[in-house]
């Protein structure tokens, strides 16, 4: 399987909601996977729609995705999974990978509904996978070895940055990423409407503001900086930069951000505790 190239390697899904589909897009534009060579299923075409416009297969039978792929990725909804396990297992192999994007259901979990021995990944992306600017972390079973967590990185790169992390970090993904894209959204809304305030017509604000945030992005992530050196570089003694700042501190920003994380991760244990 790891040794299989584009041309042949076949990648499954089971649900094919929004994830899935960006997932799968991601492959088929990266050209990691053949469209043609990706097997959706879902119990309706509601879904299903998405992924026969980008070419690939689809089904309403779980157990023929299994039968046709060997990396297999459920996206399901997390109470759905357990039953779709269930339904699964009698065609799972020894040879099948099979990956978890479902929030709150641990490795254990999916190890015990499933054969002993299957090889399991867990999987979180957050929502810009949609445009292939995502951040993924993945998580490994007892039973996965390093050239299946290598293989199904590569995939996933497809769709952003993909990082191998303990299940513990999950949740705090969760906090920081999954959430995290709404804390994002607010900031940016903020940063728009103080434009506003000061005169700026709204759309441009808004275009602006997102601009800034991408290109901020790219620079810490290519050069490699800590924000708070960036953050320097910007400022200028008695500039404009550092009277923004100094109002930034007295609205409690930083203290407001750290708790937001704090707290969306502190749900999600909680959701996976249920």
């Amino acid at each position: 399987m790891a040794a299989a190239g584009p041309a042949t390697r076949r990648v499954g899904f089971v649900g094919a909601g929004r994830m899935a589909g960006a997932i799968a897009q991601g492959l088929i534009r990266a050209g990691k996977v053949e469209a043609q060579h990706i097997v959706a299923s879902a119990p309706t075409d509601r879904n299903l729609c998405h992924f026969q416009a980008l070419g690939c297969q689809t089904t309403h039978s779980n157990q023929e995705v299994l039968q046709s792929c060997l990396l297999v990725i459920f996206a399901t909804k997390p109470h759905i999974l357990p039953a779709v396990l269930a339904e699964v297992a009698p065609v799972v192999t020894a040879e099948h990978i099979l990956v978890s994007v479902a929030a709150g259901v641990s490795l254990s979990t999916l190890e015990e509904l499933l054969p002993p021995n299957t090889r399991v990944l867990r999987v979180l992306p957050n929502l810009p996978c949609v445009v292939q600017e995502g951040a993924i972390v993945m998580a490994r079973g007892r039973h996965v070895g390093s050239s299946e967590t290598k293989l199904l990185q590569h995939l996933l790169e497809a769709c952003g940055r993909c990082e191998e992390v303990p299940e513990a970090y999950v949740d705090i993904h969760t906090g920081l990423s999954g959430s995290g894209v709404a804390f994002v959204c607010a900031f940016s809304e903020a940063l728009a409407e103080g434009a506003v305030k000061m005169g700026m017509p709204s759309s441009l604000a808004h275009r602006i503001a997102a601009q800034t945030l991408l290109g901020t992005a790219k620079m810490l992530l290519h050069e490699g900086q800590h924000p708070a050196q960036l953050r320097s570089d910007v400022c200028t003694p008695g500039g404009t930069t550092i009277y923004g700042l100094h109002a930034l501190e007295k609205g409690g920003l930083r203290a407001a951000t750290m708790s937001a994380v704090e707290a969306a991760t502190c749900r999600a244990r909680e959701l996976s505790r249920k």
